[in-house]
């Protein structure tokens, strides 16, 4: 498998079940209808281990485009590399997203809220207030980024690298989980820009019923905002080593 199809496939599986609970949650008519935030923040680490699991042996299982930014950023990668490891991030999420809105085709039908259906593809602020917004998902991010840099950097090797697959895929399950538990709470911790603009794009295009819009004001927060966290964990981690 080649590392864009890796991605891809990888990035498309962990939108998949990501996705997937968090229709489970908000629309109507689901068996796990209302089940609440720790059943998504769950799911969604595990969903990270699957998606993980797929790509690790052929891409490093970044998955994540602030991780890609990151390898980018120590010199790890070139630019064409990155850039075909984004696109794939993205195309990848779109099509999860796609699966999951054919797989609840009936739940969205009979879901009437659209801030509701639209948060099965994207992020939405609990408090909308963008410049703190913006920080929520930095910080998120960059817990993300500077843990992954330690689980790798451990021994300050030549061989040692930020993909996630270098790591094993059970730390960043546990890590993804614990995020979205202790700072998820204000912004839905997307810490992708792919896993939140990918889907969000899908959303516009899908013929939805009576769906809420494509907050174009609000969809730069989860794009800049983990980019922004990406660079300040590398910055850090190069200082203080």
């Amino acid at each position: 498998m080649s590392p864009f199809i890796a991605e891809l496939v990888g990035t498309a599986v962990m939108i998949l079940l990501g996705g997937g609970v968090v229709a489970n949650v908000v629309l109507n008519k689901t068996k796990g209808n209302d089940s609440g935030w720790i059943v998504i923040t769950t799911a969604w680490a595990l969903a990270v281990f699957v998606g993980v699991n797929i790509a690790a042996p052929y891409s490093g299982a970044h998955l994540n485009c602030a991780v890609t930014i990151a390898n980018l950023a120590l010199g790890k990668m070139d630019l064409a590399t990155s850039l075909s490891y984004i696109g794939a991030q993205f195309l990848g999420a779109m099509i999860g997203a796609s699966v999951v809105w054919l797989v609840y085709k009936n739940h969205f039908d009979l879901t009437e809220d659209p801030s509701a259906k639209r948060a099965v593809f994207c992020t939405e602020p609990a408090i909308r207030n963008q410049p703190i917004n913006l920080i929520s998902e930095i910080v998120g991010t960059f817990v993300l980024i500077f843990t992954i840099l330690h689980f790798t950097d451990a021994k300050l090797s030549d061989e040692s690298i930020v993909g996630l697959g270098s790591i094993g895929a059970i730390p960043v399950a546990f890590l993804v989980w614990v995020i979205g538990l202790s700072l998820g709470g204000t912004t839905g911790y997307a810490i992708n820009p792919a896993r939140d603009l990918g889907p969000r794009i899908m959303h516009s295009i899908l013929p939805i019923k009576n769906k809420a819009g494509f907050d174009a004001g609000y969809a730069w927060v989860p794009v800049l905002g983990p980019i922004i966290g990406a660079l300040l964990a590398v910055g850090l981690n190069l200082l203080i080593h």
